[in-house]
C-alpha cells in the first residue's frame, strides 16, 4: 500500500496547535483536539468553529485578518479588553487607554486604530503598534456605533449616534494624525456595518430612528451613492472585506419575533448585488468581524441562539469557495 510519506515526501507530524503557515497539501495529527487535519482548497462557502475568546462580550470593535485579528473594548462591564488572534487562539494583550465600546476599528492585528465609542459618548482616538495602545488626536464629531474601515494611517469613520438628534451622517477621514469632515452618507444611521478603505468603502444595515435599514452606500473617496440594498434589513451587524467584494453577517431586528429577531444569515456582496450564502451556526448580534468576504473572521457578541440572550467570546470563520482552508478529515 502506498503512504503518505511516498506520496508526499513527508510524514504526518503530531502537533498541538495547527502550523501558522501550512502549505498545500500538508496533513497533521492536532493532539489537542485529536483529530487529522490538512491544508487544501475549500469546495464550498462555510463557517466552521475558531478558538473562543477568553473574554465573553458584545459590542466590540474588530480589524485584521482570519489568523491575524485583534477584538478590543466591549460596553458591557465598559471594557478596555483586547485581544489578539493567531487563526487558532486568542490571547489578552494590553488594554485600551480608555475602556469604551461601540467603536470604529480599522488596520491590521499590528498596525490598528479604534475610534469613537461610549460610554460616555467620545472621539477619543487610539493608534495600535502591536504592543501599546496610544492617544492620538480626537475625532471631530463625538460619537458611539460608527462604521470603521482602512489603515492605521488613512482610514474612515461613518455615520453614528450622538445626542441630540440621534444618527448622524457624518463622514470623517484620518491621515495618520488628524481626522477632517468630508461629504455626509445619503442616509444618516447607527449601529451599522462597514468595510472597505478611506478611498473605496462600503457602508450597510444599521438602524434609522426606530426603523431598521438595509440601505447600502458606496464611497469614492468625495461621494456616497445609494446602491442595491442587502436582502435582509439588520442593524447590529458586522462585516468584511472591500467595497467590491464583501460579507455581511449576523445581527437582529427587534421587529421579528424574538426567535427569529436574530440573524445567523451572512450575504455576499459583489460589487452590485447583495446574495444570502452559508449561514454562522448561531444567531448573535452586535458581534465583531475582520478579513476578506472569502476569508473572514466573526467573534464575540451576543448570542440569541437559546434565549436568554447572552454574551458570547465564540469565534468562526468563513472560508469561500476555491479559498485555503484547514480541513478536517474524517478517519472513522
Amino acid at each position: 500500500m502506498t503512504t503518505y510519506k511516498e506520496i508526499r515526501g513527508t510524514n504526518i507530524e503530531a502537533v498541538a496547535s495547527d502550523p501558522s503557515n501550512p502549505v498545500q497539501g500538508q496533513v497533521w495529527y492536532n493532539t489537542t483536539s485529536n483529530v487529522v487535519k490538512g491544508f487544501g482548497t475549500s469546495s464550498v462557502a462555510a463557517w466552521s468553529t475558531g478558538g473562543t475568546m477568553n473574554n465573553a462580550r458584545n459590542t466590540l470593535t474588530g480589524f485584521g485578518t482570519q489568523t491575524a485579528a485583534i477584538g478590543a473594548g466591549s460596553v458591557n462591564n465598559v471594557s478596555a479588553l483586547t485581544e489578539l488572534y493567531n487563526g487558532t487562539n486568542w490571547t489578552e494583550v494590553n488594554d485600551l487607554n480608555t475602556a469604551r465600546g461601540r467603536a470604529g476599528g480599522a488596520g491590521t492585528s499590528t498596525a490598528g486604530l479604534f475610534f469613537g465609542g461610549s460610554p460616555p459618548r467620545a472621539g477619543l482616538t487610539e493608534t495600535w503598534n502591536g504592543t501599546n495602545w496610544t492617544e492620538v488626536n480626537d475625532m471631530g464629531n463625538a460619537r458611539y456605533s460608527l462604521a470603521g474601515m482602512g489603515t492605521q494611517t488613512a482610514a474612515l469613520g461613518v455615520s453614528g449616534y450622538a445626542p441630540p438628534g440621534g444618527q448622524k451622517a457624518f463622514t470623517e477621514t484620518w491621515n495618520g494624525t488628524n481626522w477632517t469632515e468630508v461629504n455626509d452618507v445619503n442616509s444618516a444611521r447607527y449601529y451599522l456595518a462597514g468595510c472597505g478603505t478611506n478611498t473605496a468603502a462600503l457602508v450597510f444595515g444599521g438602524q434609522i430612528n426606530s426603523s431598521i435599514s438595509a440601505l447600502t452606500e458606496l464611497w469614492n473617496g468625495t461621494n456616497w451613492t445609494e446602491v442595491n440594498d442587502l436582502n435582509t434589513a439588520r442593524t447590529a451587524l458586522a462585516g468584511s472585506g472591500i467595497s467590491t467584494a464583501a460579507l455581511a453577517f449576523g445581527g437582529n431586528n427587534p421587529a421579528n419575533p424574538p426567535a427569529t429577531g436574530t440573524f445567523a444569515l451572512t450575504e455576499n456582496w459583489n460589487g452590485t448585488n447583495w446574495t444570502e450564502i452559508s449561514d454562522l451556526s448561531i444567531r448573535k448580534d452586535s458581534l465583531a468581524g475582520a478579513g476578506s468576504n472569502t476569508s473572514a473572521l466573526a467573534f464575540g457578541g451576543r448570542d440569541s441562539q437559546n434565549p436568554p440572550p447572552s454574551n458570547t467570546g465564540t469565534t468562526e470563520e468563513f472560508n469561500g469557495v476555491g479559498s485555503p482552508a484547514i480541513i478536517t478529515f474524517d478517519v472513522s
